[in-house]
């Protein structure tokens, strides 16, 4: 590795590290920041590095949502009765029994998608391009009408998350918990992810995006590469929900944990304004993303769904390769690339 990368990664790990001290206002949005972060990441290996566009990762999403709460209630009390009764209203964990459940409960969110994924890969992902897009939309929508049928995890009126230990007196404990929470995960989710770049994966993957029908004729399994990539997905994606759901203290089936309308367009839209098919595409697109869209839901309450969609035809037209595209182009020398002056005039005529 280089100095200057070491040197970036280490800055950013300590500006992480004391980010929630120097803004101790924001440490929800600098939880979520991280969430989204990740969920850009992910939903990149897919989109980005393998061509295949999916609105269905929030169905991993909403399962690590659901499966983290439940896991967590499950283990020390009746789950039906919990969801029942208003659940904190009722019954109250203990600072272990809050811990030693999201412990358990996070590791349930994660493996449990990876399952599904690999398990609907084999039926769904035969289907190419806008087939494809269309039917993981669909998975989404469906998650949501039927967990809002499910009586266990509260149908209709939600599910109420275990509230943080009350034997805890410090009112910034919850905050910090939760945000140290996602930047482990963050931290985590980056390090596999530049370790697949680095790796014979990505470049089958990026063979699969640009012919598949090649690939297979070069003896790839496409196939299995396409699964293994989705099942990456959905494991951090399921992760990424325990730790939302647990923030927000409630879960509704269509509007928190299987928000195709929202979270599920967002994790696309943040992965192309950056650039997808990159390592910090998605890193600062969700940055810049969350920024803008806290921005528009302070500022111009009851626009803010016009501006987003402003921004999105921005992106469209004048980003349509990304921030990084668009830098690379501009910019290329600072990239490694080499360009000498006959090409760069030849640029300029073309525009």
């Amino acid at each position: 590795m280089k100095k200057n990368d070491l040197i970036l990664y280490a800055g950013l790990i300590i500006f992480g590290l004391v980010a929630p001290y120097l803004f101790p206002a924001f440490k929800v949005q600098l939880t979520i920041l991280c969430v989204l972060i990740v969920l850009a990441m992910t939903w990149n290996l897919q989109g980005g590095e393998m061509g295949y566009n999916s609105f269905g990762n929030i169905l991993f999403y909403g399962l690590g949502m659901y499966l983290c709460a439940s896991v967590q209630v499950g283990m020390f009390f009746p789950l039906a009765e919990w969801t029942e009764s208003g659940g904190e209203k009722t019954f109250e964990h203990t600072t272990s029994q809050f811990f030693q459940g999201m412990g358990f409960g996070l590791l349930v969110a994660a493996v449990i998608p990876t399952i599904v994924a690999g398990l609907i890969g084999y039926a769904i992902l035969g289907l190419r391009g806008h087939y494809f897009a269309i039917c993981t939309l669909g998975l989404g929508i469906a998650a949501g009408e039927i967990a809002g049928g499910i009586e266990i995890i509260g149908a209709g009126q939600g599910f109420t998350t275990p509230p943080f230990p009350k034997d805890i007196v410090d009112p910034e404990a919850r905050g910090k918990f939760f945000y140290f929470l996602s930047f482990i995960m963050l931290i985590a989710t980056f390090i596999f992810v530049k370790w697949i770049y680095g790796s014979r994966f990505k470049l089958i993957l990026n063979a699969i995006r640009d012919n598949e029908d090649k690939a297979e004729a070069m003896g790839i399994q496409t196939m299995k590469y396409k699964i293994v990539g989705w099942m990456v997905s959905a494991f951090f994606c399921g992760l990424a929900g325990g730790i939302m759901g647990g923030l927000i203290g409630y879960i509704d089936s269509t509007d928190v944990a299987f928000d195709g309308r929202e979270m599920g367009v967002f994790m696309v839209l943040m992965a192309i304004l950056g650039g997808k098919g990159t390592l910090w595409g998605p890193v600062i697109g969700a940055t810049i993303f969350h920024f803008l869209k806290e921005g528009f839901w302070t500022f111009i309450l009851g626009w803010q769904y016009v501006a987003l969609g402003v921004l999105i035809v921005v992106i469209v037209i004048y980003f349509p390769e990304g921030l990084m595209g668009w830098l690379r182009e501009k910019y290329p020398e600072r990239f490694g690339e080499v360009i000498d002056e006959k090409d760069r005039k030849a640029q300029v005529e073309l525009k």
